[in-house]
């Protein structure tokens, strides 16, 4: 029930948040307006996250420290779907010998839950925490193709699709063939949308009833392996492992 909520606990997330990797270091002023508070509002729960120390503050200046991580840990730790499919992963990458990560749908964006590399640095994105942009990612296609074609078109009529690379497909229309594309044969190719030299192919991770609860994909260097043998070389395992987790999702 909404009366129930406690608001303060919902702004004091909206501060925590209002901190990203193009704006790490923050006034009162641009946090009010990020947070959508009021200036004094602001400089409240800037001081009391100060006092817990989620926040250091340095002359007129605020910034997040490492003791924000523990709220991401506290998922990481707790969540049954990152113990589950981090074993599995290890397999997957050192088997094929490239990076392999797992990520679940948050609104618009897609969050790594969970990676592994396989002494292959493919890219800075594939790692635990990290949030990207669904639309341009094979994880986040294999994910935004679970859902209902209506919802997809809400979500991609809300968003302003800018060009990440000169591949980045931003055209809507071409967007939703792509994604029908996933749902019909059931895994995402994605060519150096989200970074230049990144390849990456997807499968969804769905449970026991049928239903879609992440996806897994396994990342190759663009040097490495042309985008016409991603699918020989890395479906099969995917398909592998994808069997396999259904039994324990």
């Amino acid at each position: 029930m909404k009366r129930d909520l406690v608001a303060g606990l919902e702004k004091g997330l909206q501060v925590i948040e209002a901190f990203d990797q193009e704006r790490s270091r923050l006034t009162i002023s641009e946090v009010a307006q990020r947070a959508n508070l009021t200036r004094a509002a602001a400089r409240r729960y800037l001081i009391t996250l100060t006092h817990l120390g989620y926040v250091r503050h340095e002359q007129k200046v605020f910034s997040l420290t490492p003791k924000v991580l523990r709220l991401g840990q506290s998922y990481l730790h707790s969540a049954r779907l990152p113990r589950i499919v981090q074993p599995m992963l290890y397999r997957l990458a050192y088997a094929l010998e490239e990076a392999a990560s797992a990520g679940v749908l948050d609104h618009d964006d897609l969050v790594c839950v969970a990676a592994v590399s396989a002494g292959r640095l493919v890219s800075t994105t594939l790692q635990p925490g990290t949030r990207v942009p669904a639309f341009c990612t094979a994880n986040g296609r294999v994910l935004l193709a679970s859902l209902p074609p209506q919802q997809v078109e809400e979500i991609l009529a809300r968003l302003s699709l800018e060009p990440i690379t000169e591949h980045t497909i931003v055209n809507k229309e071409r967007l939703l063939l792509e994604i029908a594309r996933t749902r019909a044969q059931g895994y995402a190719v994605v060519d150096q949308e989200l970074e230049l030299g990144l390849r990456t192919i997807a499968v969804p991770l769905k449970n026991f009833r049928g239903f879609t609860v992440a996806a897994m994909n396994v990342s190759v260097h663009a040097a490495r392996i042309p985008v016409e043998d991603i699918v020989e070389r890395c479906l099969p395992a995917l398909l592998k492992a994808q069997v396999e987790l259904t039994a324990l999702l």
